[in-house]
């Protein structure tokens, strides 16, 4: 008997990435809006924002996402009270299946917010044009990126798709991927902690501390936070806090000792080094490119 091939079916191919952008905007950005003969989505990372599709106005928060039609108006902009930090993605897809995301807005779960980070992360890869800048007309490629850099984004972004409409389909809410007992009771502890963290953001922690407030053994706890983020949790609180300062220096109410006072160190020197040590860039630096960027 002759084996006989089984042509597997593609009900949603990605051709072409437009642009792929990661922004973190000040509280005061606006974008006046654009129209393209291409598909475009938002989701938002932290804070909010207020988009307009076609005529009609919506208010997004924090893990919600949007997507726009090809030919469709739409316009974003932060609420003048929180900096917010946005995933926009342009494309170009024919399939059929695409009028499930026609004027779609939904929130969304870990596994399809692990797929978008895994996007951004490929592109940062390969792609040598920054993802920062709103005005990217075409994106240049790294001479030296990874093997198969370009295929994981199509990859990536083709599961995010599939996975949203067979959510659709089914009526299921997002909700986080848990595997088993042990993975339940790590993920819930982990949400504790970070959850602890973002309460106690303006204190300096000890490690100590933080164990004896989340009931928790040192070991155990620095084993979760490097499988989680291939760091300990002291290096985490301190991204955490550096996270925070980039959005009050984006939000521009305070000055950098103001912030550097409220993040609870010791002086604006050390704070200074710490930001510059994270980021790259010393305070000053970030705030003249986000000033650069928003003008």
């Amino acid at each position: 008997m002759a084996f006989e091939s089984l042509t597997l079916k593609e009900e949603l191919i990605i051709s072409k990435i437009i642009t792929i952008h990661y922004f973190e905007y000040t509280s005061t950005y606006h974008f006046p809006g654009e129209s393209h003969n291409f598909w475009e989505f938002l989701c938002v990372d932290k804070g909010e924002v207020e988009v307009v599709a076609g005529h009609t106005h919506h208010t997004l928060t924090k893990g919600q996402i949007i997507f726009h039609k090809p030919n469709e108006f739409h316009n974003v902009n932060s609420n003048g009270k929180i900096a917010p930090n946005l995933v926009v993605i342009a494309f170009e897809c024919d399939s059929p299946c695409m009028k499930y995301f026609e004027g779609l807005i939904t929130s969304i779960g870990e596994n399809e917010r692990t797929l978008l980070a895994k996007i951004i992360s490929e592109a940062k890869q390969c792609i040598a044009t920054c993802l920062d800048n709103p005005y990217t007309q075409k994106m240049d490629r790294k001479e030296d990126a990874p093997f198969g850099c370009e295929q994981m984004i199509k990859i990536h972004m083709e599961l995010l798709m599939i996975s949203m409409i067979r959510r659709i389909n089914s009526g299921q809410r997002p909700a986080p991927t848990v595997k088993s007992v042990k993975k339940k009771n790590d993920a819930l502890l982990y949400s504790r902690v970070t959850s602890y963290l973002e309460t106690h953001i303006c204190e300096r922690l000890t490690i100590e501390e933080i164990c004896q407030a989340n009931l928790v053994g040192r070991s155990q706890l620095q084993k979760l936070f490097r499988e989680e983020n291939q760091c300990g949790v002291i290096d985490y609180f301190s991204h955490m806090k550096i996270e925070m300062a980039k959005q009050l220096i984006r939000e521009d109410r305070e000055n950098f000792t103001q912030i550097s006072d409220y993040l609870g160190y010791t002086s604006i020197h050390y704070f200074s080094r710490q930001f510059k040590k994270i980021t790259g860039m010393s305070p000053s630096e970030y705030a003249s490119s986000i000033k650069a960027l928003a003008d």
